[in-house]
């Protein structure tokens, strides 16, 4: 697995678990996981082009 894709796919399941918390939950730091969210998608992308 392309270490570029592990990271992304990380990263979208964090960004998406924040986001879920953020719904029910207000803490500090919650729009960060879009941030998160949005680099994770980004690297999955990247990461799962076959060179």
């Amino acid at each position: 697995m392309n270490r570029r894709f592990a990271v992304g796919l990380a990263a979208t399941c964090l960004g998406l678990v924040g986001y879920g918390l953020g719904t029910e939950v207000a803490y500090p730091g919650r729009s960060f996981s879009i941030t998160v969210l949005m680099i994770g998608v980004t690297l999955l992308a990247i990461g799962g082009r076959v060179e």
